[in-house]
């Protein structure tokens, strides 16, 4: 983890992905006007869609609270709850980037790592993926093996997974986001400051096979 100063090193600062808070500057050291309002665009757009997300995911979860589907459905449900905390915590991270907050001390590194470097958000898309994956075994079984499902499949297994897909991604997230963020003259940086270059290369090829291979086989397969 880095924090504050000068001399501060990490690759390529200026490169940016989907949960890094980074300052485009030109030649001369000043902040591009228009690289600044094509940005604000962009966050403003990302901040109706996630809050159209929270929303409708939010009626969807009253719906199957309302009819009482939520008892039958556990894993449906699960996957609904981890999809509106995903859209929350993305409506709180472009909120907050729109503001351009200067970070600063030990709160601030967490605000990065948590709100700024959507380790929230994250944390809810890796357990939807892991849950997604236990819904697609679920229905596998009750359709292609319904007798062994029915007298074999029990509550307690089902539960299990909505634990597991919540625990799962908090613990990924944890380990990922926490040891390669940095806070850097008040900018925040994620998935950027590795130990080394074998970490980080460890870390793209853990996130292709399981984003790309593992979860697609799932899906394939069954």
């Amino acid at each position: 983890m880095m924090t504050t100063g000068q001399d501060a090193t990490f690759e390529d600062p200026i490169e940016t992905t989907p949960t890094d808070v980074t300052h485009h500057t030109t030649g001369s050291g000043m902040t591009s006007s228009s690289s600044e309002g094509a940005g604000l665009y962009v966050y403003c757009a990302l901040l109706v869609i996630t809050m159209v997300g929270t929303a409708a995911n939010g009626l969807v979860l009253y719906g199957l609270m309302a009819s009482k589907q939520h008892k039958k459905h556990a894993l449906i449900l699960n996957q609904n709850m981890l999809d509106l905390v995903n859209c929350l915590f993305l409506s709180v991270d472009f909120s907050l980037r729109l503001c351009d907050v200067f970070l600063s001390g030990i709160l601030e590194d967490w605000r990065c790592v948590v709100l700024f470097g959507a380790a929230g958000a994250w944390g809810a898309y890796v357990g939807s993926m892991i849950n997604l994956a236990a819904i697609s075994i679920e229905r596998y079984l009750k359709i292609v093996h319904h007798a062994w499902a029915k007298k074999r499949l029990r509550k307690w297994m089902i539960y299990s997974a909505v634990a597991f897909a919540w625990i799962g991604g908090i613990v990924l997230t944890a380990a990922v986001n926490i040891p390669t963020f940095g806070v850097v003259e008040g900018v925040c940086y994620t998935h950027r400051v590795f130990k080394s270059q074998a970490s980080e290369v460890a870390f793209w090829v853990w996130e292709f096979l399981y984003f790309y291979v593992i979860i697609l086989l799932i899906f394939v397969r069954l």
